[in-house]
């Protein structure tokens, strides 16, 4: 059961990574560390959980925080230009 929510709660992650792209807010920014954040707690449990499987997990939490990160580096550029272009 914790395998799913752990599998959903990077799923949503993605997805509100790209809306945050699409369209920036400090609240959205929030709301994606959070995601993120859980991602990775969860992965850590199922880690301790089951370390014979943790080279593979680790291989894929590191593919996935640098995906997220990426999207979540571009959506904050994004949002800087965007508050800059309002301010003048």
């Amino acid at each position: 059961m914790l395998l799913i929510t752990h599998i959903l709660i990077a799923i949503t992650s993605l997805g509100y990574t790209g809306f945050t792209f699409l369209n920036p807010s400090k609240n959205k920014f929030y709301a994606s560390y959070v995601l993120v954040a859980a991602t990775l707690m969860s992965g850590t449990y199922l880690v301790f959980l089951k370390p014979a499987h943790m080279v593979s997990a680790c291989m894929t939490g590191i593919v996935y925080l640098a995906f997220v990160t990426s999207g979540l580096i571009a959506a904050h550029r994004r949002f800087v230009k965007n508050e800059n272009h309002n301010q003048e």
